[in-house]
């Protein structure tokens, strides 16, 4: 009996060994239930079936959203209030929180139908293939009808391989964007794609990265559910009192029930968590609007927190391309003088290497490949061609036709053992015509090629040559090639016998400039004191000398190299620090200002055998070099255990785990593996990252201001309504409405609405609601709000033309009478106070004037300090106890809302003004 169960599409099964559920790979999944079916009844029929059960970004019918939605914990709170008011006759206030919702939700099902369809139409992929039989015939399927263990032909013209897929014989250049973010196709023994299988194949593990992201671990989010139970607790005393009090009434019972719990919806605002949110959106918006996109927008929040930003080297902090700067031919004998040009080379080996030494291949007349192997090519001015005697071959290169350079010269690739990251080399095997003289050339890391090569064609100054190439800020490749015995079979040559005993050939140089954006960036984000750290694949020297470039390391920091080595059968872990050649050094330098350097051995080693220093060094680790991707995520992964909020920026070539891993990941690359990063930049460089920060403290500081107005909102509105149902009475429908629907409402999008600070400040805006001075805050201001709207209510019985309410009737079938005129006239003027008062400007916001878009008219601007920009909203109240002429309106030119009571007694009549001055 097989056990399993599903989980955000994948498989988990029973694993009786382990004691455990465990995760099983696709191919795993398939003999394990093979093995099932074919043991218990001798058929696969389950097998074929269980094939095709999972499938990754399933469109949900509008039903099933809906009902979704409608059961989130937000709505169902809203159809209780609903209801509630309906049954206590707040009509008006029903209808438009029932219509508020209604559009809310609309909205929020046709973005999610509209994000489900553009992933399924990312991740669905049918086509017909040619599949070929065991008995050699061909047939043409769908791509829905395949099963494990049928030979896929890839036609010459290519095709979008519909599934995860080994390559048998030959090989293909794959355009793997979608997976890697590699910008350039690349050639492939092993081709990703596919989605056909579920979530098991590699294109289906990205989908579920998107439909199932990591859950957001935020103080805010995690503090603003526990002051909701606070406040919870508040609405729950506030019930008992209000019964209490209104029990000593006349009331039916279930209107003292009802009058309990509305108590609760005026402490708990349903519309909290989305007033919480209008600084998000407003950050969202203007990040689109400078070319930065965000899928996941509570991430903004977090931008505002975070400590530490990780650059990748090549293309985000330098240029995408590389030029060629020249090539140094070297032997045992030494290092000859460096060539710029590689044309004026002499015909031989080494140029032979520059041209042949590739993974470029013709499509449709035009070659594609990497960026550095086409600069390669072209530097020695070699051209590409296919056709080679009549036979068809990997690649032919062609000299410039000259006399220097004769057309016998003329070389074919006939096997190519592509780049391997963790081999940190490639290799290629030529032929002459003829079939004349088979060379074999080969390519990569100077340290791994030399350690390849015969110890007498290595120059002796080579690591002096090397460091001195690096440090400068050069990227360099070794080449080296081997004659092949004339007997050999080329076409099942093994890489291994391929590359050992290499001679020697010599270093090609090339220069990758540093963006000009790079240094001011970083140089922003030292001045509000927070880390840069650059992680890439490149050489440790030459990853130092960008750092110091862009100015990561200053020019009076050292820099302090980790080497580790793991355990071996010989020797045991080491670990040591050193300044290069300026001797060894320890850990701690006396408090002097240094840097850490690491690559990507000795971090694992560092990792697995000294996991006591890793904190040690990750505090003070800048350069980490030679950096495999998936080192890169669980470099970022470390970080984040030592409390840093991490940010990560890449060009998402390789960087796609880390950037998902990371608090914070910016995607400088619109390959579609960036849609997994919460951030894409449309610019090609970092300077995006400062915006980001101040736009995430901007919001931060707007959502932190809004919770803590709408927690006062719902107390301010909470005591009056304490207050009133003291006194018999209670706040009217169409009070109710303006307040909640007109002011609040006006007065969180003024507050929302303000934009980020023009520059970083050192210190980071706090995220904690529960900390000491909002909790003494939010005490103060709730007591002397209480005192206010009780002295008012003091005040204004102990005049001489009060009228008392007749004490007959109790709720709103007392209106109007001037208790609840004064502390409704009072509550007014608390809500826009305390807009003001909790709304927090410098250093990470602008200040409350600035939410307007237009500019003050002139004569206005005369009359104050030449202000840039004018106020979005304008309130003032006015309480005005008169007779039956109405006085005039303040201003005559501003919209005019006016509340217009009923008279109260025989003489008196109470008007109540709001002027809402709208400056857009």
């Amino acid at each position: 009996m097989l056990r399993y169960y599903l989980f955000e599409g994948m498989r988990y099964i029973w694993m009786a060994r382990k004691g455990a559920f465990c995760r099983v790979r696709y191919c795993t999944m398939v003999v394990v239930i093979y093995r099932c079916s074919v043991k218990k009844s001798g058929c696969i029929d389950a097998y074929e079936t269980d094939f095709t059960s999972v499938r990754p970004a399933h469109c949900s019918p509008f039903s099933v959203l809906g009902s979704l939605q409608v059961l989130n914990p937000f709505y169902v709170f809203q159809v209780f209030s609903i209801v509630l008011w309906l049954a206590d006759k707040y009509y008006y206030y029903a209808a438009c929180i029932f219509f508020i919702s209604l559009i809310s939700i609309s909205v929020s099902l046709y973005e999610i139908r509209k994000q489900s369809t553009m992933l399924r139409s990312m991740a669905q992929l049918i086509t017909n293939v040619t599949v070929r039989r065991s008995s050699g015939e061909e047939d043409s399927v769908s791509s829905v009808e395949l099963v494990p263990g049928d030979c896929v032909l890839i036609p010459q013209e290519g095709l979008l391989l519909p599934c995860d897929a080994v390559l048998l014989a030959g090989e293909c250049m794959v355009n793997e964007s979608i997976l890697t973010g590699e910008t350039h196709a690349v050639w492939r023994h092993a081709m990703y794609s596919g989605q056909r299988r579920g979530f098991y194949t590699a294109k289906g593990e990205l989908i579920s990265s998107i439909l199932y992201p990591q859950p957001i671990n935020f103080r805010f989010y995690q503090d603003a559910m526990k002051f909701l139970l606070f406040l919870g607790g508040v609405a729950l005393c506030g019930t008992i009192y209000s019964i209490v009090i209104l029990s000593r009434t006349n009331i039916m019972w279930w209107e003292l029930l009802i009058r309990g719990l509305d108590i609760v919806t005026i402490v708990v605002p349903p519309a909290l968590p989305a007033a919480i949110t209008t600084g998000t959106i407003y950050a969202q918006r203007r990040l689109k609007e400078q070319g930065v996109y965000c899928i996941s927008p509570p991430r903004i929040n977090i931008c505002g927190k975070v400590s530490m930003f990780c650059f990748d080297k090549t293309g985000t902090l330098t240029e995408e391309g590389l030029d060629v700067w020249g090539v140094v031919e070297g032997s045992g004998a030494g290092f000859s003088e460096i060539v710029p040009d590689p044309r004026f080379l002499p015909q031989g080996p080494m140029l032979s290497a520059l041209a042949c030494c590739h993974s470029v291949a013709l499509l449709g007349g035009q070659p594609l490949g990497d960026p550095l192997e086409l600069k390669m090519i072209e530097s020695t001015g070699w051209t590409l061609d296919l056709e080679f005697g009549g036979h068809r071959v990997l690649a032919v290169m062609r000299p410039p036709a000259c006399q220097l350079q004769p057309e016998s010269v003329v070389m074919a690739l006939v096997q190519r053992f592509p780049f391997s990251p963790s081999l940190q080399r490639m290799s290629v095997v030529t032929v002459a015509p003829g079939g004349k003289s088979s060379l074999a050339f080969i390519k990569g890391a100077p340290e791994m090629l030399a350690s390849l090569c015969q110890k007498e064609s290595v120059p002796a100054q080579f690591s002096n040559t090397l460091h001195t190439f690096v440090s400068q800020g050069f990227r360099v490749l070794a080449l080296g090639y081997k004659p092949l015995h004339g007997q050999t079979d080329l076409s099942s040559i093994k890489r291994e016998e391929v590359e050992r005993d290499v001679q020697f050939l010599g270093l090609l140089v090339m220069k990758n400039l540093v963006k000009k954006e790079s240094a001011e960036v970083i140089d922003t984000l030292r001045l509000a004191h927070l880390r840069s750290v650059m992680v890439t694949g490149d050489n440790i020297l030459t990853a130092v000398n960008v750092a110091q470039a862009c100015g990561m390391v200053g020019t009076d920091e050292r820099v302090i190299f980790v080497h580790a080595t793991p355990q071996t059968d010989q020797s045991l872990p080491s670990l040591r620090f050193h300044l290069g050649e300026e001797g060894a050094g320890g850990l701690y330098q006396g408090g002097s200002k240094y840097h850490l350097a690491i690559n990507g051995m000795s971090f694992s080693a560092l990792c697995d055998y000294f996991p006591e220093y890793l904190p040690k060094v990750l505090m003070r680790g800048t350069v980490y070099a030679r950096m495999a991707p998936e080192q890169k995520t669980q470099l970022v992964k470390e970080l984040q255990k030592l409390n840093y909020r991490v940010g990560m920026c890449g060009d998402g070539a390789n960087d796609c785990g880390a950037l998902r891993a990371a608090d914070v990941g910016v995607s400088l690359s619109e390959a579609e593996a960036s849609v997994a990063s919460p951030f894409t930049s449309k610019s090609d460089n970092i300077s995006c990252v400062p915006l980001l920060i101040r736009e995430g403290r901007c919001s931060l500081v707007t959502s932190f201001s809004l919770f803590k107005y709408m927690a006062l909102y719902s107390l301010i509105q909470f005591t009056s309504v304490l207050i009133l149902y003291t006194e018999k009475t209670n706040l009217g429908d169409l009070q109710f409405l303006f307040f909640d629907m007109v002011l609040v409402t006006l007065l969180a999008i003024v507050m929302g609405k303000g934009g980020p600070s023009t520059e970083l400040h050192p210190q980071r805006p706090p995220a904690s609601l529960l900390s000491l001075p909002v909790l003494a805050s939010l005490t103060l201001h709730t007591l002397l709000l209480i005192l206010g709207q009780v002295s008012a209510l003091v005040i204004t019985v102990s005049q001489d033309w009060f009228v008392p309410l007749n004490s007959t009737m109790s709720g709103a079938n007392n209106l109007p009478n001037l208790e609840d005129t004064s502390v409704f006239a009072l509550s007014g003027y608390q809500y826009i106070i305390m807009a003001v008062v909790v709304t927090k400007g410098y250093p990470y916001k602008k200040p409350l004037y600035y939410n307007g878009k237009a500019p003050l008219r002139e004569e206005t601007v005369q009359e104050t300090i030449q202000a840039p920009r004018c106020p979005s909203v304008r309130i003032s109240l006015l309480a005005t106890p008169g007779r039956t002429t109405s006085p005039d309106p303040v201003h005559s030119d501003w919209p005019e809302l006016a509340l217009d009571f009923t008279p109260i007694g025989q003489y008196y009549y109470y008007y109540y003004y709001c002027q809402i001055v709208l400056q857009v």
